[in-house]
């Protein structure tokens, strides 16, 4: 479990209406950072599985089953019970492709215009320390209701994340989606 210091310390922050913004200091190389974010089986161990290309403006799909980020469990919470026992498959478009610094790709429920994700890796503090900075913004976000349950999921995916880069075996998905339930609904007042 999360403390609450962790989950406060870990959040999101809003640049602007239509943007949220994650930073995460995870133990390099930055190579291994940037394997996790577009390696399809790495990705797929704290976020969504499947292959991604490298040629922007190709399209490709990722498969979503958070009751497998980890060998902890927790059941979903009612809303999410069918999705979690089936899985969910997205279909998106590579937007940029810039190893191992920057990655973006658009991403949303089919019905709107889609968001788009970007993540950066820089070095973070001395160069022996092998810490690498992971920004993670999240742009076009249509209105407060979408910021609030991307920034749960992105919460909660990054602390697997975290835990995995860190060597540690990280906690139930849900679990950590339950700690920041309430959590954005509030800051985003």
């Amino acid at each position: 479990m999360l403390s609450k210091g962790d989950v406060m310390d870990n959040c999101a922050t809003r640049p602007d209406e239509h943007t949220v913004q994650f930073v995460r200091i995870l133990p390099g190389p930055i190579e291994r950072i940037w394997d996790y974010l577009w390696d399809g089986q790495k990705r797929g161990e704290w976020f969504a599985s499947g292959p991604m290309p490298t040629k922007p403006g190709t399209s490709f799909n990722m498969y979503f089953k958070h009751s497998t980020l980890s060998p902890n469990q927790a059941p979903p919470p009612e809303k999410f019970i069918e999705m979690d026992k089936t899985g969910h498959h997205s279909r998106n478009v590579l937007l940029a492709y810039e190893p191992p610094h920057r990655l973006v790709f658009s991403f949303g429920p089919d019905a709107r215009e889609d968001s788009e994700v970007e993540f950066l890796l820089t070095p973070e503090g001395h160069p022996a320390d092998n810490k690498v900075r992971l920004t993670l913004n999240h742009r076009k976000i249509p209105d407060r209701k979408y910021a609030v349950d991307v920034s749960g999921g992105w919460h909660s995916h990054l602390a697997i994340l975290q835990s995995k880069a860190e060597g540690k075996v990280p906690p139930a998905f849900w679990d950590v989606w339950r700690e920041t339930e309430n959590v954005y609904e509030k800051r985003y007042g």
